[in-house]
């Protein structure tokens, strides 16, 4: 994989990452959504009119095409597992951000990641 390639599928990891986090963002504002009958309409106004969520889907949108253009340099073999990064920065970040917690078990599991992500992408 070259640098170049690297750059853009990782640069589309982290904004995946940051959409992310903008969405969870957007929950916290909001509270608990349902999508219950009846309920659609007014859920739906709420995320549409929350910035957080309009942040965030504008970044997903501008993922998705910094993803097209690495993927179009790299197999999908290589390119997929890169996603799996997003889990480690999103933890981290959550960590971070939120005060999410990161126990023992997720250490572990973070270490799993990024070893799985390395053997692949050296491949």
């Amino acid at each position: 994989m070259t640098p170049v390639a690297f750059a853009y599928l990782f640069a589309a990891v982290v904004m995946n990452t940051a959409a992310q986090l903008l969405l969870k963002a957007g929950t916290n504002a909001l509270g608990v959504l349902s999508l219950a009958r009846g309920e659609w309409p007014q859920t739906l106004a709420r995320i549409a009119t929350q910035p957080h969520f309009i942040g965030g889907v504008a970044i997903y949108v501008v993922s998705l095409v910094v993803w097209i253009v690495g993927l179009s340099r790299v197999p999908v073999s290589i390119a997929f597992p890169l996603l799996s990064l997003g889990y480690v920065l999103n933890a981290f970040a959550a960590h971070w951000l939120f005060g999410e917690s990161l126990s023992a078990s997720r250490w572990l599991g973070i270490g799993f990641i990024v070893l799985g992500v390395w053997l692949v992408a050296r491949a």
